[in-house]
């Protein structure tokens, strides 16, 4: 194992995100998804490390719309069908959060590697894979 010199933030959507996916592509009702089946569409983003409630509040803030915009984009790319501000309160509304002050890497065999994020990864699904 390998204790990583970082914090994670896990950012899980809210209804309010489920009705606004929900909202691009109207159904009937029957097809929509609901809010248990994206409950593993979790995004975990790597901050540095944070070991107060005010200073990872103080990131967030800081942050938020280049989270908002990631979890926005990994549903609809284009920007016209995003809500119109992109508000604090919007990501308030659209997204919760939950801190670990640890982050580590379980896999001892092969070695941690970074790259630039690729959307087109972000949009790929297991079944792409």
């Amino acid at each position: 194992m390998k204790l990583l010199n970082r914090s994670a933030l896990s950012v899980k959507p809210t209804q309010a995100f489920v009705d606004w996916v929900n909202s691009l592509e109207p159904t009937l009702g029957e097809d929509d998804l609901t809010l248990d089946d994206i409950a593993g569409e979790n995004t975990v983003y790597l901050i540095p490390e944070m070991d107060t409630p005010e200073a990872l509040l103080a990131y967030v803030e800081e942050r938020y719309s280049d989270i908002l915009e990631s979890e926005l984009r990994a549903w609809e790319e284009d920007q016209r069908q995003w809500p119109e501000s992109l508000s604090w309160a919007l990501f308030e509304e659209f997204l919760t959060l939950e801190h670990s002050y640890l982050a580590v890497d379980l896999d001892d065999e092969v070695e941690l590697e970074t790259s630039e994020v690729d959307d087109e990864l972000l949009m790929e699904t297991d079944e792409d894979r």
